[in-house]
C-alpha cells in the first residue's frame, strides 16, 4: 500500500503547487514514519521537519546521520526519472525510520504520550507510527507560510492521507496540537467535542495560564473518501515540542486521559 502511496506522491514533485509552496524538491516525500502495516495507533502532525533533511546549518544530512532519501542519495538528476527500485529504497526508509536514526528531539516528548496506548514509535510488538497532513517538508515553517500556499498543500495532500489510513490497521489517530486539530477537522470534515481540562493549564507568572483542551470524535472518512471503518481521534491543543512552558505534569496528564480514552475503546469492543 505504501509504494502505490509513494509513486501518487513523487508524480506531484514537480507540479506548480509544490514548487510555489516553498517544498524541499530534492528531499523525498514522506508519507509515514515507521511501518503503517503493523501500526493500531497513529500521531498526527502537519509536515515533515526540515530537519529530517539537513542539520543546522542547512546543508544536506549524509552517511549515517541521513534520515531520508534525496535526488543526490538516490543520484537521480530528477523525480521523473525514478524507477521501482529507488521508491523501494524511500519505502524502506519510512518503515525503518525508528530503527536508524529518528529525530528524537521531536518524537520522544510525544512517545510519552503515545505510551497512553500501550504502543510507541521505538516498539516493534506494538507498534506506533507518525503520519502527517502534508507529507511534504518545506523550507519554512507552517506558520510562516502564506494562508494560500497552505491551503494548496493541504488540498493536494489530504487523499495520500485518507488512503494510507483505509489500507492500514490504525484504529486511533493522536493530533498533536490546536493547528492540527483545526486543519485535520477542516479537511476531514469531520466534528470533534471538545472539553476543557485544567490539569492540562500551562501556567504562566501572573496570569491564569493557558488552558488546556481536549479534542474527542470518530472518523469514518476524509473529504470524499470513506475509510470502511471508525477510528478514534484524540488530540490535545498544546503542541508538546513548541508550546511554552509544557511541564512534564501535563504531558504525564495527557498520556492519562488517553490511557483512559484507549482503555474504553477496548473495553467497548470486546
Amino acid at each position: 500500500m505504501l509504494y502505490a502511496t509513494l509513486a501518487s506522491l513523487v508524480d506531484r514533485m514537480d507540479t506548480s503547487t509544490i514548487r510555489r509552496a516553498g517544498v524541499i524538491q530534492w528531499g523525498a516525500p514522506i508519507p509515514v514514519f515507521g511501518d503503517v502495516a503493523t501500526a493500531r495507533v497513529a500521531t498526527l502532525g502537519i509536515n515533515p521537519s526540515n530537519r529530517e533533511f539537513m542539520d543546522e546549518g542547512g546543508d544536506e544530512l549524509q552517511g549515517p546521520s541521513r534520515r531520508f532519501h534525496t535526488l543526490r542519495s538516490l543520484n537521480l538528476e530528477s523525480w521523473e526519472v525514478i524507477e521501482a527500485a529507488h521508491l523501494r529504497l524511500i519505502e524502506e526508509s519510512c518503515r525503518d525510520y525508528f530503527q536508524r536514526a529518528p529525530y528524537d528531539r521531536w518524537f520522544r516528548k510525544i512517545d510519552t504520550v503515545v505510551a497512553g496506548t500501550g504502543c510507541s514509535y521505538y516498539s516493534t510488538q506494538q507498534h506506533a507510527c507518525h503520519l502527517d497532513l502534508i507529507p511534504f517538508a518545506t523550507a519554512k515553517k507552517w506558520t510562516e507560510l502564506s494562508s494560500a500556499q497552505r491551503s494548496r498543500l493541504l488540498h493536494l495532500s489530504y487523499d495520500a492521507l485518507a488512503v494510507l489510513l483505509r489500507d492500514s490497521s490504525i484504529e486511533v489517530l493522536i493530533l498533536n496540537g490546536r493547528s492540527v486539530v483545526e486543519e485535520f477537522a477542516a479537511i476531514a470534515g469531520v466534528t470533534l467535542e471538545v472539553k476543557r481540562m485544567p490539569e492540562w493549564t500551562l501556567p504562566r507568572q501572573g496570569g491564569e495560564g493557558v488552558a488546556g483542551v481536549a479534542y474527542h470524535g470518530i472518523l469514518a472518512r476524509i473529504g470524499d473518501i470513506p475509510l470502511g471503518r471508525s477510528v478514534l481521534v484524540l488530540g490535545y491543543n498544546h503542541n508538546l515540542q513548541s508550546s511554552f512552558g509544557v511541564t512534564r505534569e501535563v504531558v504525564h496528564a495527557i498520556r492519562a486521559w488517553i490511557a483512559s480514552a484507549t482503555r474504553i475503546m477496548t473495553v467497548v469492543d470486546t
